[in-house]
């Protein structure tokens, strides 16, 4: 173990995001695969680079939807106007079906922007939630959200994710967000799992799930969201979750809607057969003892909150390197949960470095006037001898 003086108040930090491990072998432009729990992304293709996301802008309106939700500017039970230009914007492209004599609730355009994917939906909920009543207002609104979660290759210019010049994002922003859509809301989450949404029963050939990997029954997989445009070509955001592992992943650029099917599968398969989770040090474990001044004991037991646990790859290339950083004194007194160092965690086969707290299992009271003498006695000798003086035990 390792001593530094130093302390660390972050309840749990990545430091370094490393690169690949591996690599996914894709016909796709961009691909990320990505460890939802801790963000580590595990491989790797154009990532940074802006391309037309189509509907996958989609997932950006919904978030704002669910975050409206949660503030009470909407409920689900709420029901929209359909306006002239819902109704006649963006005709052509993936549809509700809805008219201007509709009235659909919230959850209803939910299920439809999610499942049918439906442009009209988008632009019904825009409309509700702009403050200047348009589509236009709305999309201001999908741009500075952006900002704030810190897309920086991201710009809206509609809804819904129409062909426009300007609408892009980035493998790593549809990243971003997808945790966060995920994390933030996991109450609305359940509706990406929806196979299918026969709104009105109106035309019943349009109500599934573009989502292949629902339609094929991939194990753990529950959303979220298809793309395509001629010129951005087929796309997938996808994720999956087996034994409590949630994984991400997105993918563009593929030449068809099976290959997109295929590739989507693969990587999930891929995910959970090369990658483990694997729990370093449970929750109170006494990992190490810290001196401690002027208390009645003269050391405290330290350990972690939680539960350490690390992702690794099931053939593991490098051990992984553990140490302890602590303040060579900690005052007295010490209340268990006090927060004395911390413990970092370097995975070499991702280059990726952990850091957690490490707090005091006990209690440690002050120390008797006895007790302080005798500590301010060792001061005096380490202070003027400090090579030849170690402390009582």
């Amino acid at each position: 173990m390792k001593f530094f003086l130093k302390s660390f108040t972050c309840l749990f930090a990545i430091l370094a995001l490393a690169l690949p491990v591996s690599s996914f072998e894709t016909s796709g432009k961009t691909i990320l695969v990505g460890d939802f729990d801790s963000g580590l992304i595990l491989v790797e293709k154009n990532i940074d680079t802006p391309f037309p996301p189509a509907s996958l802008s989609k997932l950006m309106t919904l978030y704002m939807v669910f975050e409206a939700l949660e503030g009470n500017q909407l409920k689900l039970d709420d029901r929209l106007l359909v306006s002239d230009y819902a109704y006649r914007s963006y005709r052509g492209g993936s549809t509700m079906y809805l008219d201007t004599t509709d009235r659909p609730t919230v959850e209803e355009l939910i299920r439809g922007v999610v499942v049918l994917s439906g442009n009209d939906a988008c632009v019904v909920l825009a409309e509700a939630l702009s403050p200047t009543g348009n589509e236009k207002g709305f999309v201001q609104l999908m741009n500075e959200k952006a900002k704030e979660m810190g897309l920086t290759n991201s710009i809206f210019a509609n809804s819904n994710g129409w062909p426009d010049p300007q609408q892009k994002m980035s493998s790593r922003d549809l990243f971003v967000l997808t945790r966060k859509l995920i994390s933030d809301f996991p109450e609305y989450y359940e509706y990406f799992a929806e196979k299918e949404f026969p709104f009105d029963n109106r035309t019943p050939a349009n109500r599934f799930n573009r989502n292949p990997l629902l339609k094929k029954d991939v194990v753990g997989a529950d959303g979220l969201k298809t793309g395509y445009t001629s010129d951005a070509g087929y796309s997938l955001v996808g994720s999956a979750i087996r034994d409590g592992r949630r994984m991400i992943f997105v993918i563009n650029g593929l030449p068809s809607s099976n290959q997109r099917s295929e590739e989507g599968e693969a990587i999930i398969e891929w995910y959970f057969r090369q990658f483990r989770q694997v729990t370093l040090i449970e929750k109170e474990q006494e990992i190490i003892v810290a001196p401690v001044w002027l208390g009645k004991s003269k050391q405290v037991r330290l350990g972690l909150v939680e539960d350490l646990s690390v992702l690794i790859p099931v053939v593991n290339k490098d051990d992984l390197e553990v140490s302890a950083h602590i303040d060579n004194f900690t005052n007295a007194p010490i209340i268990k949960g006090d927060e004395i160092g911390y413990l970092k965690v370097v995975i070499p086969d991702f280059d990726q470095t952990i850091e957690v707290p490490l707090i005091a299992l006990e209690d440690v009271e002050m120390g008797t006037v006895i007790d302080r003498i005798e500590a301010a006695f060792w001061s005096l000798i380490w202070k003027y001898f400090p090579e030849e003086s170690e402390p009582a035990s």
